[in-house]
């Protein structure tokens, strides 16, 4: 009887997923829902089948680090099963599993690749056997979803106390948050992070969430700050302070637009992909994928030619002009982007900003105060056209943010809003659009239906 709930669980969720393809309807998470219902250990079962598991989690990057490390694993001759829609719920895993086994149910890759929401973690980690879990950073995010941001920090901890010795937990030596959950694991701690004090600045930004030990409670000292509350930093009062990472970026050069090189322990590296943040995003990558085997080498050979996720730092040509479309989802991740795309006296002139309010962006959109869009007054746009459901809010906020209100057009339909940003740019010019994660996943579609781009 289990062997046959199993099979019909297999074989319904998977016509679920051709049928919902089919018809355009993505077909990420019913499946895995009704699979579950239908029999409740499928994920168990699948996930104990590939020689490894790695679940990558986190606040930011978390789509980005986990297909930067599918593409090292792969091409160094691994072969690999990830959740790359980035559909990374309970019955998203379940559907990813299922939409790569075979009729019989056997899913034959080295290893999976799984991003996980921070929520979802511990429930995740019941069923599925991982040896590696991959922790990017902690920053507020949905608020009206999580609640504090000790609420994600607690599942994730949770989740981790589930490893046994023979796993490892690879976590970011520069966010004091993740650094602290490698204290009393019984797996083994691996981590990353940037040892470059050129790119450290004093000053701490408005959107820091750590001011405070968590061991003790006394206030945090930095020698500065990379971003946010990332960054080197120490507690006077119990001597907590960074560990010392065992893989970290070194001798860093941002080159805006064109990417970013640095080192690894004397192996010289290069990404196309703009910023610190997808520094990060590099360094997390690599250090899951030496975690499971890869050496330095190989991994930065497959960063070198890693293009972006769809929806993050995508590029795009649309009616001769060019499209740089990056997702902006909470504080610290909007103000990397602008830190990137003005970085060194470069400049986005042409500029579309779509906001939604859904359930996967958030409904509380006040986090757009503490968005550094300050920054916008000072540099010559030639217009701002904001979209989405929340579009007014976002027109309110660049107004007192000091930007002109003549250059800022309302939209809130984002086809019609697209379609008035490209008419707008000049012929070989590069339209910038920043939008929240459903914004973006609709102009995404629009695009598709236009033939701009493939389908994810």
């Amino acid at each position: 009887m289990k062997r046959l709930l199993f099979f019909a669980a297999l074989y319904i969720s998977k016509i679920l997923i051709r049928f919902l393809r089919l018809t355009g309807r993505g077909g990420s998470t019913l499946p895995g829902r009704v699979a579950r219902r239908v029999y409740p250990g499928i994920l168990r079962e699948l996930a104990a089948q590939p020689r490894a598991v790695a679940i990558v989690t986190g606040t930011n990057g978390k789509t980005t680090t986990s297909t930067i490390l599918a593409r090292i694993l792969r091409e160094t001759g691994q072969s690999v099963v990830h959740n790359s829609s980035g559909a990374n719920l309970l019955s998203g895993v379940t559907t990813s599993l299922v939409s790569f086994s075979n009729l019989r149910g056997e899913i034959t890759a080295d290893v999976a690749v799984l991003e996980v929401d921070e929520a979802t973690v511990p429930i995740v980690l019941d069923e599925v056997p991982a040896k590696v879990v991959l922790v990017t950073n902690f920053f507020r995010d949905q608020l009206d979803r999580y609640g504090e941001l000790e609420y994600s920090v607690s599942a994730v901890k949770r989740g981790l106390s589930k490893l046994g010795p023979d796993a490892k937990a690879v976590l970011n030596a520069d966010d004091p948050i993740v650094a602290s959950l490698g204290e009393g694991l019984s797996a083994e701690t691996v981590y990353y992070g940037i040892d470059d004090p050129r790119l450290l600045h004093k000053n701490r930004s408005h959107a820091s969430d750590v001011k405070h030990c968590g061991g003790c409670g006394a206030p945090l000292e930095y020698d500065g700050y990379f971003y946010a509350h990332l960054g080197w930093y120490r507690c006077e009062r119990c001597a907590s302070r960074r560990p010392w990472p065992h893989l970290a970026a070194e001798n860093v050069e941002l080159r805006g637009g064109e990417g970013t090189t640095f080192s690894v322990k004397g192996h010289g590296g290069r990404m196309t992909l703009p910023g610190l943040y997808n520094l990060y995003n590099a360094m997390a990558a690599l250090g899951a994928a030496v975690t499971l085997g890869a050496s330095i080498d190989a991994a930065l050979g497959a960063i070198e030619s890693f293009e972006s996720a769809f929806g993050r730092m995508e590029r795009l040509s649309v009616q001769g002009r060019k499209v740089f479309m990056a997702l902006a989802k909470n504080p610290t991740g909007f103000n990397q982007v602008l830190s990137t795309l003005f970085r060194d006296g470069t400049n986005a002139p042409y500029l579309m900003i779509a906001i939604n309010d859904r359930i996967a962006d958030g409904k509380d959109v006040s986090w757009l105060w503490d968005v550094d869009f300050e920054v916008l007054a000072d540099k010559q746009l030639e217009f701002v056209v904001v979209s989405g459901l929340r579009a007014y809010d976002m027109a309110v906020r660049l107004k007192y943010a000091g930007v002109s209100a003549g250059k800022i057009s309302v939209e809130p339909g984002l086809p019609a809003a697209f379609t008035k940003a490209i008419a707008s740019t000049p012929q070989g010019e590069t339209l910038t659009v920043l939008p929240t994660y459903t914004a973006m996943l609709e102009l995404r579609q629009y695009l598709v239906r236009k033939g701009y781009t493939k389908a994810w």
